[in-house]
């Protein structure tokens, strides 16, 4: 199974979309995190208890008011992760046994690859990456937040530099989609120099 990963706004999602048309089946760690404290889950029970104030009048958890907390406090964080990554980690494990079963070539796109130890259980693992000042005038751009709340969350994660230090490969993110696009196509032919025909 391969790891795909990078840093907030690296543009992981443009690559992962990109795999998925030349035929992977990608898990993303992010809508999983999502299904994880969904309500009516015991991540979600788990969640309200620990972060009353991200909670709405009917219950459901307001994201963006919870990644406002989390970011700005490590401590709640851990506690956010403590919640949801193991749960996810064992979805991706599970799922991806089950598409490799049947034959097919599955990408995890975990952003916190590195950071959960999911590189002990995936290979090759690709780093999508741009430079820090492009990483944080996309976030800013994204997200419509400023530099110092860009910031936090980069810092939330391993930097990219070291990211990129551990992988099996680098996909710069720095140029053109065209360009992004030409270096996946690239690994994934490589990736498949032993089996023309997997799906």
């Amino acid at each position: 199974m391969v790891g795909l990963t990078g840093g907030v706004a690296s543009g992981k999602s443009t690559v992962s979309s990109y795999l998925e048309r030349l035929g992977a089946v990608v898990l993303d760690a992010d809508v999983l995190a999502r299904q994880a404290i969904a309500p009516g889950t015991e991540g979600h029970k788990l969640t309200v208890q620990a972060f009353p104030e991200a909670v709405r009048d009917n219950n459901t958890i307001d994201r963006k008011q919870l990644g406002r907390i989390v970011f700005a406090n490590e401590e709640k964080r851990r506690i956010l992760e403590g919640i949801i990554h193991p749960q996810v980690i064992s979805e991706i494990k599970e799922q991806g046994r089950q598409w490799e079963t049947s034959g097919y070539t599955v990408v995890a796109d975990i952003p916190l690859l590195f950071e959960t130890g999911c590189d002990q259980f995936l290979s090759p693992i690709w780093v999508v990456y741009v430079d820090e000042q492009t990483q944080q005038k996309r976030i800013m751009e994204r997200d419509d937040i400023d530099a110092a709340q860009a910031r936090q969350r980069m810092e939330s994660q391993m930097p990219l530099h070291e990211k990129a230090a551990k992988a099996d490969a680098v996909i710069d993110n720095s140029g053109s989609v065209q360009q992004t696009y030409a270096q996946v196509e690239a690994l994934w032919r490589e990736l498949h120099e032993d089996c023309p025909d997997c799906p």
